[in-house]
């Protein structure tokens, strides 16, 4: 991997303003009732000759380093992209069934209703592509997000882990480590509200059962072509050394037997096409 877009965020600065989930909106059409991201509360709490006061936490899509909805996915439609980090949705694959929506840990996804395909965080590729960083990060007005590459050094998202290493909290569910990519420098609350990644039946049926099965099906018709080329190499050979071997004919039987073994000879070559088994390789881990 060459890059891992990361957020980092320092969560003691954010205000609750909630200028981050309305720009996240405007900015990626998300419909109304929705969000790519959120901000929860722990508090606010009183105490004696203060005021009110609690603590806001900014989330979204974490685009984890073992990220669930991967997994989860039957088309491939999720897949996280190795060059970035980030964790992608193909809307052309997508077939909208959730899946990925139960597989989230954070409740980061949601089933578009206009689109009517699975919709997320995705660190707002157009603005990348322009050299502007993703709109919730733009519009924070006390600086409570940084987003950048955090395998280069040189970034403020990577400095920011640096200064303050030894005090950065992950937020992770104890039976679903997914290793998010959402750092939280000095501390962050509320703290257990993730949820147990979660697969439906069918789909820990087909990676279960049916995926070894159509794997064992491949490897035994793989052993089958090669038997089958096999024994058309033998029997090309058998053929050769016969025709050295077997007297010149003359007149008709020798046109005959030109023609057959003309014959012969098309018939091995458009069966080894037929046979010959296709390579394939998937671009996405």
């Amino acid at each position: 991997m060459t890059q891992q877009f990361a957020m980092v965020i320092d969560s003691a600065r954010c205000i609750d303003c909630k200028a981050c989930v309305v720009s996240c909106k405007v900015a990626n059409n998300v419909p109304a009732g929705f969000s790519r991201n959120w901000i929860k509360a722990d508090g606010p709490v009183v105490k004696a000759g203060k005021g009110p006061f609690g603590h806001f936490q900014p989330g979204a899509c974490m685009h984890c380093e073992s990220p669930t909805c991967v997994e989860a996915c039957p088309t491939g439609a999720t897949w996280k992209d190795r060059e970035t980090g980030i964790v992608e949705i193909d809307p052309a694959l997508c077939i909208g069934c959730g899946n990925c929506i139960p597989a989230c840990p954070y409740g980061a996804r949601f089933r578009n209703p206009q689109k009517r395909i699975a919709d997320k965080c995705n660190y707002c590729p157009e603005r990348r592509a322009a050299g502007l960083p993703p709109a919730c990060v733009d519009t924070c007005p006390t600086k409570a997000r940084v987003f950048g590459d955090i395998l280069n050094p040189e970034t403020e998202a990577a400095r920011l882990l640096t200064r303050n290493s030894g005090h950065v909290t992950q937020l992770i569910h104890e039976k679903s480590n997914t290793a998010p990519h959402m750092y939280y420098v000095g501390g962050t609350a509320p703290a257990g509200w993730m949820h147990e990644a979660k697969a439906p039946a069918s789909m820990r049926a087909l990676t279960g059962v049916v995926a070894p099965g159509v794997k064992g099906l491949v490897a035994l018709s793989g052993l089958g072509v090669l038997v089958m080329l096999g024994r058309q190499l033998l029997d090309s050979r058998k053929s050769g050394d016969g025709g050295h071997d077997r007297p010149h004919a003359s007149g008709s039987n020798a046109s005959g037997s030109s023609a057959s073994g003309s014959n012969a000879s098309g018939s091995n070559t458009s069966g080894t096409q037929h046979s010959a088994p296709a390579d394939t390789e998937d671009s996405r881990e």
